[in-house]
């Protein structure tokens, strides 16, 4: 039996350098403010998601002298505070959320095309990222809710100095743990990049379009079961390889700049701060300018490719689904 999985990787590489080069600076940018949003993995990630007692007491109790018991010297105010950060980056976090999830159609909507227009994509598709977000929200809730509920029941004598701590509980706690992050990625990444190609080929809303996936899924479960492996391995790779081309081109704009600085310094150093200052200040800016852009630029073709990937995959297994079908007859010949 063909397995698509395997077949594809060569199609995503072909496709990418079609969609990508000769390069074009403006179409770069433009995806590379998508990946900005959407993630260099291409939207799959099956992970997205002691005191002492005697050998003989079974375990130990409470928290002791060295537990958490300074915890209660927090006041009001202390509190307050901390829940005010929380609540800023949690509302930061929800907004790139929801930017992210309405980037998605716009970046299979520039894969489809082959034209990157971020306004015209966004407009035509924000109703249904709406509705990936609010999926996405719900998910993350109740596997936070768990993984919390269940984090708290075996850390309570630690916690409230009651009862007896269990190892074994704790384990079981983090066993839990891993089992809903493979669980809860694997779910969002196939929404991600096969259902959300449907609701756009489609037209549909996500749960409708979840129940016309389900049968192909589960037709062709060895189809996506080789994908879900490959996909990991694959986001795995491409992310090493981004990493290392990232450092690389750091350590090179970083020359530059460290002699910038090292002028500075020197300026610093003969009793003129204010001078120094703004040139070193000057050198860490750019640097850090420098970093992001680069980072972005790196992530397009591995945004990209991997994207292409999951595409191929998914037309591979339903013709009704295939949003790419000239670009892939293009490559297959």
């Amino acid at each position: 039996m063909t397995l698509y999985a395997f077949d594809a990787i060569d199609d995503a590489i072909a496709a990418t350098k079609a969609f990508l080069w000769p390069v074009d600076w403006r179409r770069w940018a433009k995806l590379a403010i998508v990946a900005l949003f959407v993630g260099g993995a291409g939207g799959f990630n099956p992970f997205q998601f002691g005191g002492g007692g005697s050998p003989g007491s079974g375990g130990f109790n409470g928290a002791g002298p060295g537990g958490v018991d300074g915890l209660s010297s927090i006041g009001g105010t202390e509190l307050a505070i901390i829940g005010l950060i929380v609540l800023v980056i949690a509302a930061i976090g929800l907004v790139f959320m929801l930017v992210g999830s309405i980037m998605e159609f716009v970046f299979i909507e520039a894969l489809r095309n082959e034209v990157v227009t971020i306004r015209r994509y966004w407009g035509g598709r924000w109703q249904q990222g709406l509705r990936l977000f609010g999926f996405r929200v719900v998910l993350g809730v109740v596997s936070l809710t768990i993984i919390g509920v269940l984090l708290v029941i075996a850390l309570a004598p630690l916690i409230f100095d009651q009862g007896t701590f269990s190892i074994g509980l704790l384990i079981l706690a983090i066993l839990v743990f891993v089992v809903i992050a493979i669980v809860g990625g694997v779910l969002n990444g196939f929404t991600t990049v096969f259902v959300v190609p449907i609701m756009i080929a489609e037209n549909r809303a996500l749960l409708s379009a979840w129940r016309r996936f389900w049968p192909t899924m589960t037709g062709q479960w060895k189809q996506y079961a080789a994908y879900a492996v490959m996909g990991f391995i694959l986001q795995l790779a491409a992310g090493i390889a981004a990493g290392l081309a990232t450092l690389v081109l750091a350590i090179v704009v970083a020359i530059p700049l460290a002699i910038v600085g090292a002028v500075g310094a020197a300026i610093l150093a003969v009793g003129i701060p204010v001078v120094g200052w703004v040139i070193i200040g000057f050198a860490v800016l750019v640097f850090v300018l420098a970093l992001i852009a680069l980072s972005l630029l790196i992530a397009v073709p591995v945004t990209v490719f991997l994207r292409y990937y999951a595409l191929f995959v998914l037309g591979d297994t339903n013709e009704a689904f295939d949003l790419i079908a000239e670009r892939r007859a293009a490559v297959r010949e």
